[in-house]
């Protein structure tokens, strides 16, 4: 069996007591948390989340200048008015440059992915100042909108603000 068919099993159990099926679609706690797609990240559990109280918005890195889209759409469209950024330790995104990506891409797939910033960082702190920065200082994003972030450990669990 693979592996889509065993998450489709799963499904089925999960479907079959399924019960917040009347959840309205703005998030209850009027939140957004970018985070990575790290799979060792699951922002319901270590943020106490569940169905229906904010938006989590994931990609390489928790990246802002990649999730904006979806941002602008949850905040002026759902009303969304705090977003929490959340990048982690021993991401993935620390241990390369874009030219190695580049150069990757070009020998696996003969693909040409030069014009592609896939947005690698080398200070895993500062990446979150600078996506915190990036957001406050969008157009897009309104002044009296919260932005803060943080760092999840995953080793501890532990999520800490960075200032």
């Amino acid at each position: 069996m693979s592996v889509t068919d065993e998450l489709i099993q799963a499904n089925e159990s999960y479907a079959s007591s399924f019960s917040k099926g009347d959840l309205s679609a703005p998030p209850a706690k009027k939140t957004i948390v970018l985070t990575c797609m790290d799979a060792r990240l699951i922002p319901s559990r270590f943020l106490g989340l569940e169905e229906g109280d904010a938006h989590v918005i994931r990609n390489a890195g928790g990246r802002a200048q990649d999730a904006l889209r979806s941002i602008v759409v949850s905040q002026r469209l759902l009303g969304t008015d705090e977003l929490l950024v959340i990048h982690h330790t021993e991401c993935g995104m620390l241990s390369f440059k874009n030219e190695d990506l580049h150069a990757k891409i070009k020998e696996d797939l003969d693909a040409d992915a030069s014009d592609i910033d896939f947005l690698p960082f080398s200070d895993l702190e500062q990446s979150v100042r600078d996506d915190v920065e990036f957001l406050k200082d969008s157009p897009l994003v309104p002044d009296d909108v919260s932005v803060r972030g943080f760092v999840y450990d995953v080793k501890s669990g532990k999520v800490t603000e960075v200032k």
